[in-house]
This record gives C-alpha cells, sequence and structure tokens, in this order.
C-alpha cells in the first residue's frame, strides 16, 4: 500500500488524504464489479476519503437515487472499513429527501446511513442551500445528528460566503455544532471563489474540499481545439471551456509542467489545487482504475514554486480592462 502523507481536516480528528475519490459515477456510469475495483485501487492507493451523496444518481435513467451510497455500503462490507476510511455524504436532493427542513435531514440521514451500512456518517454536507427553510433549523437539525451519534462532523457544499457566514454565526449564538469544512466548485479554470469563500475560510478555519478539480475533464488536457471527440457524459460541459480566452494558456503551462515533472497534466492540476490557501483535500472522480493512475498521483506530487506560480498566472481570471 502506497501511504499518503495525510492532512488535518480543518478543527476535527480527522486526517485524510490530499485525493477524495467522488462517487458520483458509481452506479452512473461504473456499474458495482467496476466500481468496487476503482474503490480498492484508491485505497491500495494511499486514498482514505471517499465523498458521496444520497442523490448520486437518480439522474440516470433507471436509477432512483442513492445507488452510489449502496456501492459503497456493499464494498465497505465485503471488504471490512479500511483504517482510517473517512466517509463523507449528502443531504437535499435525494427525489423522497428534499431539502434541508429538519424533518427532512433526520430522515435522510437515517436513509444514508442505512445504505452505507454505517452506525454513524463520518462527515454530512448540506448539499445545497434551501432557501424556504431557516438556517437555524437546518443548523440545529444538523447539530442535533451529531448530537445523537449518527454524524460525526457538519459541512456545507454549494453555499454562498454570506449563507455559510450566517450559518456560522447561528452556530456560534445558539451553541449548536459548526460545520467544519465547506466543498466548492474550484479549479483552475474556476477561481472565482478566491475572491470571497477563501478569505471566509481562513477566517473561520473552515477546510475546503474543492470539487470538479478537473473541469469537468478539461483539465486531463484531452480536449485541444480541433482535437478528436471523447466519449464522455461530460464531453459537452469540458469542451465549453475551450472558448474561454484562458483556455489555450492553462493547457499550455499544464503541458509544461507536465513535462517537467514526468506527470499527467491532471496530476499537475490537481496538485496545484491541493496546495491552494485553505484546501485540505481535492475531489476527482474515476470511472476506471486506469483513469484513477492519475489521479494518485496527487497524493504524493507537490509542485515546485516555479511550476504553481506559472499555473497561477495562466489561469487567473481576466478583468475587464477599465479605460
Amino acid at each position: 500500500m502506497n501511504h499518503a502523507q495525510l492532512r488535518p481536516l480543518g478543527r476535527t480528528g480527522l486526517r485524510v488524504s490530499p485525493l477524495c475519490l467522488g462517487g458520483n459515477v458509481f452506479g452512473w456510469t461504473a456499474d458495482e464489479d467496476t466500481s468496487f475495483q476503482v474503490l480498492d485501487a484508491f485505497v491500495a492507493g494511499g486514498g482514505t476519503f471517499v465523498d458521496t451523496a444520497d442523490a448520486y444518481s437518480a439522474w440516470a435513467e433507471g436509477n432512483h437515487g442513492g445507488e452510489s451510497e449502496r456501492i459503497i455500503g456493499r464494498w465497505l462490507a465485503a471488504r471490512g472499513r479500511p483504517d482510517g476510511l473517512v466517509v463523507a455524504t449528502k443531504v437535499s436532493r435525494h427525489p423522497q429527501f428534499r431539502g434541508l427542513s429538519a424533518a427532512n435531514i433526520h430522515a435522510a440521514a437515517d436513509a444514508s446511513r442505512a445504505r452505507l451500512g454505517v452506525e454513524a456518517i463520518d462527515l454530512y454536507y448540506a448539499h445545497f442551500d434551501d432557501a424556504d427553510t431557516p438556517l437555524a433549523e437546518s443548523a440545529r437539525a444538523f447539530s442535533e445528528l451529531v448530537d445523537d451519534g449518527r454524524i460525526r462532523y457538519i459541512g456545507l457544499s454549494n453555499h454562498s460566503p454570506a449563507r455559510i457566514r450566517e450559518w456560522m454565526d447561528i452556530c456560534a449564538d445558539q451553541g449548536l455544532h459548526a460545520p467544519v469544512c465547506v466543498q466548492p466548485h474550484y479549479n483552475l479554470m474556476e477561481r472565482g471563489v478566491e475572491e470571497d469563500l477563501v478569505p471566509l475560510a481562513l477566517e473561520r478555519g473552515l477546510a475546503l474540499l474543492p470539487y470538479s478539480g478537473l473541469a469537468r475533464g478539461f483539465l486531463t488536457g484531452k480536449y485541444r481545439t480541433g482535437g478528436p471527440k471523447v466519449d464522455s457524459p461530460r464531453s459537452g460541459a469540458a469542451r465549453a471551456y475551450l472558448d474561454d480566452p484562458r483556455a489555450a494558456l492553462v493547457l499550455g503551462a499544464l503541458d509544461a509542467v507536465a513535462a517537467r515533472t514526468g506527470v499527467s497534466p491532471a496530476s499537475v492540476a490537481l496538485s496545484w489545487l491541493s496546495d491552494r490557501p485553505a484546501v485540505v483535500s481535492v475531489l476527482a472522480s474515476a470511472r476506471t482504475t486506469d483513469q484513477l493512475t492519475d489521479l494518485l498521483a496527487v497524493n504524493q506530487l507537490r509542485l515546485d514554486e516555479e511550476s504553481a506560480e506559472l499555473l497561477s498566472e495562466d489561469s487567473a481570471p481576466r478583468r475587464a480592462r477599465v479605460w
């Protein structure tokens, strides 16, 4: 087994690998046998952090939500839980458990625990904000789950910095268990969070666990102007990045650093992200063990200062000129 340099997950007692394996493909583009192979290879490669959601993958034909959790649960039952493995899941988008009302949070948590086959969920996220439910109600419900021993820690995903700050303030005022981490959309092509969310995370001691670290596959380098088609359900969204004025610069920088370090562009992109301020672990998914190989490199790879600066400069958002 390859051992990753584990990192503390915020102010929790958890320590996680720099790579977090996304489970959104399990039961969707990866069947159960392939999912088991990917999970086995991930653990063998030093991975200790798996992320899923109760809604995965309700969007696929014939699915109803919870497919990913069930596969992970059956894998845990078949293999035995690896030492130190951290499992995260989320609530708010399952067809039967929509929103963040207190009743829904409690019911969805129990359903997820049953599918995963665990007594307590290590990290439980509010997947998307729910404007129809008062934040205080949601915050209390999550805190009650910690008190009941049904979850260990709380996370937020797809919440604005203002709403995150409000949630944290409610917890401080009411003595509730507060979120310990945030899962934002963040990568070399999506850096808007650096203006507001990253400073908030540093201020409040929140760990950042970015998703879509490879920009839907664009940062693997497979998508090029005039290049061949890529067989992927995300190819349309990935190719859309080619319209960004920074695309050629970013791909060029990835190619240069990959050649210098002897690893793939995907490994470079994830390594850059893993070393950004407040970032603890980066999410990426693999529907085959071949795809996983490039991802696992982030557990060991650290970019030199020159390489990191090149990537940061060439991916910096371009602002309109003020005349």
